[in-house]
């Protein structure tokens, strides 16, 4: 009993955070500092990002971070002003063009850099970044965004970067807007000779220096998101094997502190396991010239590109605890599940704005249980994304507000999920289902898109009329309500609480027998057996409000 009242008390506060942060987010006035973050700006819109080489030197010593970026484009349309961002309390030192020294003006986090060569549409240019001091400390990580500086059970520093919603800017100087990615990236980090540094990609060299240093060159090949570029010291133990997948051999590698090397080695077989459930469904891992990595860090975890990192403990569920309370949420470890299938969604496609946040987090949350499908059977799936509910909260819209670098609601992962659920119930077709996963991750492979994207792919490819269902879902925070009552033999019911064309099937069992039924927001009506019992399909995420019950109260 007491390990089940800290489980519904841990869930009742996750849900009471949720709703409060997010809640606080929708009453929010935005700033112009909120514009210049969220935005494409004139600034930004004429060049295109096709690389960047992130050299730097960390010193844990002093929590300091000094280096330059070099940041490769393509000019799209004439202009002569480029926004580059940084977050105080780091400092841009000097920004060169052709070994030219360039004048800048800082706005808030954004600095202006006037240049002088003539930028003509076509052309490929690169601007040098120097910059440097103490980064912004996470207080709270992965949730607050920033440096953690720790030390390993033995004393020696542990540190790791995490910055999702606060961008990349906290640690490094960057186009930092999701919708523009580098078609590759080199990361040139310097640490202290006793340490690790280990971030996205493969490996290049390993120079060690005169001045105790080392230095390590990580090449990412693919596109990779600014949130998603990550470092990661510390005196790191390291082992690997090659899993064989639908595009061939993937390299798996892992570092993990060297007090934690034998329950890593039994823990991480996980991985195996992750990527057979998620290659059936979402189609083959996405960055297979990058390998794949698991790295430990001093928080819980984070989806890092090809560089996913983990601190949940070395055990099952989330944190020892099942967030569904059904008891399938310990049958696998929620980080490794959860934050590697944002390899499929977040990382392969990623949205563009941070109001779309929910095609990264709601089809994670949903691999939850489509991981549990494929180990465990549907019937485990269901219990498990069911049993999520108790953390939806229903206050606010999935969907944020744009140009304005803010997310929507906290229900974006179980809201979300059980939104996804509910439609492969009404696609009622398994193969369809999986099918349409593969072809999403198929069809915006490395690309960036925008919420209708990925709706207008599902409803062509379902060939179901789904905008007043996604309108409901995502734009809308009330639940769907199915109302019926029951008078001499006639069933009248309706849907109640919904957007305007709101017409979802739902699957009811009438005395023993399963219909589809299609109401709308208006009554129908139905012929029913004297005393017949009315039961939903509980696969669908509604509210059932039978208003005879109702009136007897």
């Amino acid at each position: 009993m007491a390990k089940l009242n800290l489980r519904l008390i841990m869930t009742l506060l996750l849900l009471a955070i949720s709703i409060n942060v997010y809640a606080q987010r929708q009453e929010r006035k935005f700033t112009h500092a909120d514009t210049l973050r969220g935005a494409i700006t004139n600034e930004r819109a004429w060049w295109d990002l096709t690389y960047y080489h992130l050299k730097i030197r960390v010193n844990p010593a002093d929590s300091s971070i000094y280096g330059t970026n070099l940041i490769r484009y393509k000019t799209l349309n004439k202009y002569q002003v480029m926004q580059i961002d940084l977050q105080p309390p780091l400092k841009i030192l000097k920004i060169t063009q052709d070994n030219v020294p360039l004048a800048y003006k800082q706005d808030g986090n954004a600095y202006l850099i006037q240049l002088v060569k003539e930028q003509n549409p076509g052309d490929i240019n690169e601007v040098v970044v120097e910059y440097g001091g103490k980064p912004h400390v996470a207080r709270n990580p992965p949730w607050d965004g920033g440096i953690t500086w720790k030390k390993d059970t033995q004393g020696s520093p542990f540190i790791a970067s995490s910055c999702q919603e606060s961008g990349a800017s906290l640690w490094w100087p960057c186009k930092d807007h999701q919708y523009d990615e580098p078609d590759s990236m080199l990361m040139t980090i310097t640490v202290p000779d006793t340490l690790m540094d280990i971030s996205n990609g493969r490996l290049r060299s390993t120079i060690h220096n005169d001045d105790k240093t080392t230095t390590y060159n990580w090449f990412v090949s693919n596109p990779i998101s600014n949130y998603c570029v990550n470092i990661n010291i510390a005196k790191y133990a390291h082992f690997s094997e090659k899993y064989k997948g639908e595009k061939g051999i993937l390299d798996c590698d892992y570092y993990v502190l060297t007090a934690n090397l034998e329950k890593a080695k039994i823990q991480f077989q996980e991985v195996k396991r992750m990527l057979e459930a998620f290659e059936y469904w979402f189609g083959p891992y996405a960055f297979y010239e990058d390998s794949y990595k698991l790295v430990e860090a001093p928080y819980l975890g984070m989806e890092h590109q090809s560089s996913v990192t983990y601190g949940n403990g070395y055990a099952n569920g989330y944190l020892k605890t099942d967030l569904s309370r059904s008891g399938w949420g310990l049958k696998f470890d929620f980080i490794i599940v959860h934050e590697s299938a944002h390899e499929w969604f977040g990382n392969n496609i990623t949205c563009k704005d941070n109001a779309d946040m929910w095609i990264h987090e709601a089809f994670a949350a949903y691999a939850e249980n489509l991981f549990l499908d494929y180990h465990f059977g549907k019937q485990a799936s269901a219990d498990y994304v069911i049993g999520t509910r108790r953390s939806i909260g229903n206050v606010s819209p999935i969907i944020g507000p744009y140009n304005v670098n803010r997310a929507g609601s906290g229900d974006m992962y179980y809201k979300g999920s059980n939104m996804l659920h509910t439609l492969r119930q009404i696609i009622n077709d398994d193969e369809k289902w999986r099918s349409i996963l593969r072809g999403l991750t198929k069809a915006f492979y490395h690309k960036t898109v925008g919420t209708a994207e990925i709706e207008n792919y599902i409803t062509k490819e379902s060939g179901i009329d789904l905008v007043p269902f996604f309108n409901q879902y995502l734009r809308n925070a009330k639940l769907a309500v199915f109302e019926y009552s029951i008078q001499d033999n006639v069933m009248k019911y309706r849907w109640n609480n919904v957007v305007d064309g709101f017409n979802m099937q739902l699957k009811v069992n009438i005395n023993g027998i399963d219909k589809i039924i299609y109401p709308t927001a208006e009554w129908k009506k139905m012929d029913v057996e004297t005393g017949a019992k009315i039961i939903t399909d509980r696969n669908y995420y509604v509210i059932t409000s039978n208003l005879d019950e109702k009136g007897k109260k």
